[in-house]
């Protein structure tokens, strides 16, 4: 088979490629071009109407021949039209070329083209509207895959958690936690700057009275004392990010999450009180609910899914990430209430102390029993179980029967570096996908 041959370029060619790249549809350039060459063209002929009303009437003098010559009137009238127009208009591209490199000479990233970042801009501008919900890292992952395709991302994640620097925060300050917003908004960020490392910067043990906080915490927490609100905290923090998106609470009330646990070997049931000791009692998850019970959902999240086009439910720790959102019962009934096309991600492999021995349809069966069905129409599943799991994780397997219940979609979803987790970049790739199969070619 003939390979085919590569076309060089030259630095000319290169050149007027890229002043051609400026009239491509979508960039939002040519529709200021029009009135600035519209202006320009009435200035011009208002100049020219003065300039030949003061040659046709001054005195012969030395310097007349001097502008026939330049007036090129040795041509015909169509033919100087055409020259002057040319480079008039040459003039005009160019002048609004190095003003715009001027004034964006300061926002530019080094070795990026302006004119491609300007067109992927305006590509994720016009990307589908779409709701992750979760917590922990797991929504962290799928949001960094999922701003490759849209800056119409909204992340709704659980306030119950009571754990580390969270928890300090929660019981100390009385501040909602912190650290599942965090790590949400460290994703979003256009890109691994020092500012988003500094955002998820702990401090080491030793430090008095800031070993285990995140820097991200205290500086939202920061916030929301100048700002007067947590949520208007979280969004200036998304400003600072650079976030192309939202990160929003379920809810604003100071909720606990418990939760009854069986305990092995025995018929009896112990209750368990927070997100974070949840994990460490051995036993099956019996039931889980949020207290106080029912709270009010956040209008922004509820106002994000119900003009969704796409929803995503996980993943994410199955009891103490996901359902504690889903347990918020306005939630539940605007995912139902959106015409979105909804998706639930099954974890790749169990948690160990939550999900143990936990199939699939065990995960779907959890959703069901605590927040109700038609929350999803498509149930998106692993399909391959290679590499080896750390001790105490099992791959979470698909039933066949599921196919007879539900629609599922299976796919090599498992990052293989870390085979308990999902790749980010393919995830998202999958779902997008999905999308495009309900709705159609998305906006190019």
């Amino acid at each position: 088979m003939k390979r085919k041959r590569k076309t060089r370029y030259t630095g000319a060619q290169r050149k007027f490629s890229r002043i051609l790249g400026w009239l491509m549809p979508g960039l939002g350039v040519k529709r200021w071009i029009i009135p600035i060459v519209l202006g320009t063209t009435l200035v011009g002929v208002g100049l020219a109407v003065i300039i030949l009303d003061f040659y046709r009437n001054a005195p012969d003098t030395w310097w007349l021949p001097f502008i026939s010559a330049i007036s090129l009137r040795i041509l015909d009238r169509p033919i100087r039209a055409l020259i002057f127009g040319l480079l008039g208009t040459l003039l005009i591209l160019g002048g609004i070329y190095g003003l715009n490199r001027s004034l964006l000479a300061p926002f530019r990233k080094p070795g990026r083209e302006f004119l491609s970042e300007l067109a992927v801009h305006r590509r994720l501008e016009r990307g589908p509207k779409i709701v992750a919900i979760g917590g922990g890292h797991g929504l962290a992952t799928l949001l960094r895959g999922l701003k490759e395709y849209t800056y119409n991302l909204t992340a709704v994640v659980t306030v119950a958690d009571d754990g580390g620097s969270s928890g300090k925060l929660r019981r100390t300050l009385g501040i909602l936690p912190p650290g599942d917003i965090r790590n949400c908004l460290a994703a979003l960020s256009n890109d691994e700057t020092l500012l988003t490392q500094l955002f998820q910067y702990r401090f080491p043990s030793g430090e008095s009275g800031l070993e285990g906080h995140s820097f991200g915490n205290l500086f939202i927490y920061a916030l929301s004392e100048i700002m007067g609100s947590f949520e208007s905290a979280v969004a200036e923090s998304g400003k600072v990010l650079s976030v192309h998106g939202r990160v929003l609470p379920a809810t604003l009330h100071d909720v606990k999450l418990i939760a009854d646990v069986a305990l092995p070997f025995t018929v009896s049931e112990v209750r368990v009180e927070g997100e974070s000791q949840i994990p460490r009692f051995p036993g099956r998850l019996h039931r889980i609910w949020l207290e106080p019970n029912s709270p009010p959902a956040y209008p922004e999240a509820i106002r994000a899914l119900l003009s969704a086009d796409l929803i995503v439910i996980g993943p994410g720790s199955l009891f103490t990430s996901v359902l504690p959102n889903l347990l918020v019962p306005d939630i539940a009934s605007a995912i139902r209430s959106s015409r979105a096309l909804k998706i639930f991600v099954c974890n790749v492999t169990t948690q160990p102390g939550e999900t143990d021995g936990f199939t699939c349809g065990d995960h779907v069966r959890a959703i069901i029993d605590h927040a109700g069905e038609e929350l999803f129409d498509i149930l998106l599943v692993n399909s391959r179980f290679e590499g080896s799991l750390p001790e105490g994780y099992q791959w979470v397997m698909p039933e066949a029967e599921l196919d007879s219940e539900y629609a599922v979609y299976r796919a090599d979803l498992i990052d293989p570096e870390h085979p308990t987790r999902h790749d980010g970049k393919i995830l998202s790739k999958v779902l997008m996908e999905l999308l495009q199969e309900r709705t159609g070619p998305l906006v190019e």
